[in-house]
């Protein structure tokens, strides 16, 4: 269990050194931008086809280019992208 250390402004957790990192998905992490910039124009609201959106299409672009990755790892790539294509335009 992580130790609390607290001090005026907020408690802090520190992590024991060694602890194993919990993140899964990593070859997810090394490919995210390369596949961002393939499936990026999908969520684009203009390419929106009958007012529908075309993720069906980024889940495609993704298995055809990364065969190796699973279904599982597939999703999580598209709703991360999806989720930064969201947060990146939403200021325009």
């Amino acid at each position: 269990m992580p130790d609390v250390i607290m001090n005026s402004s907020s408690p802090q957790v520190s992590e024991p050194q060694d602890q194993a990192d919990r993140r899964q998905y990593h070859r997810v992490r090394e490919i995210f931008e390369e596949a961002y910039a393939l499936i990026a124009p999908f969520f684009a609201t203009e390419n929106r086809w009958a007012n529908s959106t075309l993720d069906h299409l980024a889940y495609r672009v993704v298995r055809d280019h990364y065969p190796e990755l699973s279904a599982a790892e597939v999703h999580v790539l598209v709703v991360a992208a999806k989720r930064v294509y969201g947060d990146a335009n939403a200021h325009q």
